[in-house]
């Protein structure tokens, strides 16, 4: 696949937006025909500041320049207090923005909590069906709960800053676990090979078989394009070993139930959301039933 591949802009930008403000029941009547594509998907995560996007942004132009198409998709945090998202990202990637071959788009987190955004799973579907080599999903980097990623792409990778204590927290909340490929990046600032010592050590603790994907730990420099390379050096690895190692039905029945999880979560909160106070009121098992009872009832959905 390389740059003469067309991508229907408009089409595709019309999906997502249907999709991004669709209720559980027009998600479901409108679901994208989840067929199996060649598109990789790539999730990056990481902490706030850790310079998730423009990681994404340069890498995103090293694939660019091997003539692959490239579909983004970021997610900002949207505010408790006034429900707005600053959708910044795609100011950060303002560089690359008119290649013909990149397609971007910042979607707001809403209602979820788990650093992706609601219907993500139906958002990356409509993606992948328009002809991309890859398809990033940058989460919102919220740190200890952006386990959710995992289960909706095929690479993730993990970005992390030296000293900054983020290498402590993701052993805390086991984050290193989910990552299948593990970047240092702004390497040029100190303590970055001691980050990068301190994280090979407690990979190389880890139970090692030809059946285990032992993940990489690449350092990242805007000052040196060498650890563009190496990611997406590191990223085509794991595809092959994903290709040799993993049952793709298995991983896709995951993606699925994950979907099925999401849907059902986001139908609960629409129904808490429409019932009122004295419903919920009194016995506690009579408030589920009539919650229950609201999740199935899409066909009287509000």
């Amino acid at each position: 696949m390389n740059h003469m591949t067309t991508i229907n802009r408009r089409a595709l930008g019309r999906s997502l937006s249907r999709i991004t403000n669709a209720s559980v029941a027009e998600a479901l009547h409108g679901l994208v025909d989840a067929r199996d594509t060649d598109a990789r998907r790539i999730g990056f995560t990481g902490a706030p500041g850790a310079g998730k996007s423009t990681l994404i942004s340069r890498y995103a132009k090293y694939r660019l320049d091997q003539s692959n198409n490239v579909g983004v998709l970021m997610i900002d945090p949207t505010s408790p207090i006034s429900g707005g998202a600053v959708l910044g990202d795609r100011i950060r990637m303002d560089a690359i923005a008119d290649d013909p071959g990149l397609f971007i788009r910042s979607v707001p987190s809403r209602s979820a909590h788990d650093g992706l955004c609601d219907n993500a799973p139906d958002l990356m579907l409509a993606m992948e069906q328009h002809g991309f080599d890859e398809v990033i999903l940058e989460t919102v980097g919220v740190g200890q709960v952006e386990y959710a990623v995992k289960m909706l792409v095929d690479t993730v990778v993990l970005v992390l800053m030296p000293e900054s204590g983020d290498t402590i927290q993701a052993m805390k909340a086991g984050i290193l676990e989910n990552a299948d490929i593990i970047v240092i990046n702004k390497a040029d600032l100190p303590g970055a090979d001691r980050s990068r010592a301190e994280i090979s050590a407690i990979l190389k603790r880890r139970l090692q078989s030809e059946s285990y994907w032992c993940p990489e730990v690449v350092m990242s420099s805007t000052k040196d394009n060498q650890g563009l390379a190496d990611l997406a050096a590191a990223i085509d690895r794991h595809r092959a070993w994903l290709s040799a190692n993993e049952n793709r039905a298995e991983q896709l029945n995951r993606r699925r139930q994950y979907h099925l999880q999401s849907l059902l979560s986001r139908r609960a909160q629409e129904v808490m959301a429409a019932t009122g106070a004295d419903k919920l009121q009194g016995d506690l098992r009579q408030a589920f039933d009539h919650l229950a009872h609201g999740i199935g009832a899409l066909d009287q959905a509000d």
